[in-house]
């Protein structure tokens, strides 16, 4: 007995998708997966090498045309339109973006006041000024594929927060809102816009957490009591990009191992 009883793919096979933040932590583990299920990946982040280095090793196990490597700050609106450009000129279009790339920067109310300016300034165009830029960007191109999807990287810091990271907890929150505004305006045009939530993963951002507190947190406060690893959010990414999930749209989902809803 041969053939399938259901319709809906769940292959990205062919698929041209740009992954910002793509040379370290979650944005490589969803370069590698994107590239591992068959599409073609654009990997834009900051320095050449690092970006060379994620590039060349998909191109090894995939060919010369499974990746392209665009160096981008995405808080520069040029450089953001120059990666639109260099991609639609080297896959014919873009079907799918995910908004990764991140900082974190210290913002306490009790921060010198040029401090805290240039943090929050900052800290807003990559976290959140950014994903509003490169989606306008590649809309066109995005409707134009059909199955327009977008996936915004967000964080449990959204939901509770940390002290200190007043920047950082206040975009990553205004990535939810943008999601959802995005996601009602652009239905009808077959694009689906949702958001990832990641929680205590393992990625340099919390590298410089000493390993024994790490473990204590995860032992207090995840239910599955571990951090989670970058490959364990990109299928979450993936999964929101698939064919088959042509139905979910405007939606916030954690992947924190139950930390978000744990109460005690």
């Amino acid at each position: 007995m041969s053939g399938r009883l259901s319709e809906l793919s769940r292959s990205v096979e062919g698929k041209v998708a740009i992954v910002t933040g793509a040379a370290s932590g979650m944005g490589r583990a969803t370069a590698y997966l994107f590239a591992d299920e068959g599409a073609r990946v654009v990997v834009a982040d900051l320095g050449q090498q690092r970006v060379d280095e994620v590039v060349q090793a998909i191109r090894e196990v995939h060919g010369a045309d499974a990746a392209l490597g665009v160096v981008t700050d995405v808080a520069e609106p040029d450089q953001l339109r120059a990666l639109v450009e260099a991609t639609v000129e080297w896959g014919g279009g873009i079907d799918v973006v995910v908004n990764n790339a991140g900082i974190s920067l210290a913002g306490s109310a009790f921060q010198p006041d040029d401090e805290f300016e240039t943090n929050w300034a900052r800290t807003l165009d990559v976290n959140l000024t950014a994903h509003a830029r490169l989606l306008r960007l590649a809309l066109p191109h995005l409707s134009a594929s059909g199955a327009g999807r977008v996936v915004n990287i967000a964080s449990t810091e959204a939901i509770v927060t940390t002290p200190g990271l007043a920047a950082y907890a206040a975009t990553k929150a205004g990535v939810i809102g943008l999601t959802k505004s995005f996601a009602v305006e652009l239905g009808r045009h077959g694009v689906t816009v949702n958001c990832v939530c990641p929680g205590p993963i393992d990625t340099a951002m919390t590298a410089p957490i000493d390993a024994e507190a790490k473990a204590t947190y995860a032992r207090r406060r995840v239910p599955l009591r571990r951090y989670g690893d970058p490959e364990e959010v990109a299928h979450m990414t993936l999964n929101l990009c698939l064919p088959a999930s042509s139905f979910v749209n405007g939606v916030a989902v954690p992947v924190d191992g139950g930390m978000s809803i744990r109460h005690t």
